[in-house]
């Protein structure tokens, strides 16, 4: 069984998700755009492509944060804790 990179526990009792703070908070770009983004997730390349899958947007990975196409500020928290997020950890700014 593999075991968790960042604390060396297996992974079915890792308990690293549930400490992670994650902040949420959506930015206006260039012609109107808006984009969400996601700060706190270590392993972001493992759950961008969920993200996007279960919220039908494109995405990608800068400097650690997650942006996602969209405004998706509504959603994230129920899509992250079924991911396995802790909700209480998520803060929507």
């Amino acid at each position: 069984m593999p075991n968790c990179p960042k604390c060396g526990l297996p992974l079915d009792i890792c308990v690293c998700k549930t400490l992670e703070k994650i902040k949420v908070g959506v930015e206006s770009r260039s012609y109107g755009k808006v984009v969400t983004i996601i700060e706190g997730i270590e392993n972001c390349e493992e759950i961008i492509g969920e993200l996007k899958r279960k919220l039908a947007c494109g995405g990608t990975i800068k400097n650690k944060k997650i942006e996602l196409q969209g405004n998706h500020k509504e959603k994230i928290k129920k899509v992250l804790a079924s991911l396995g997020y802790s909700e209480e950890n998520i803060e929507i700014v």
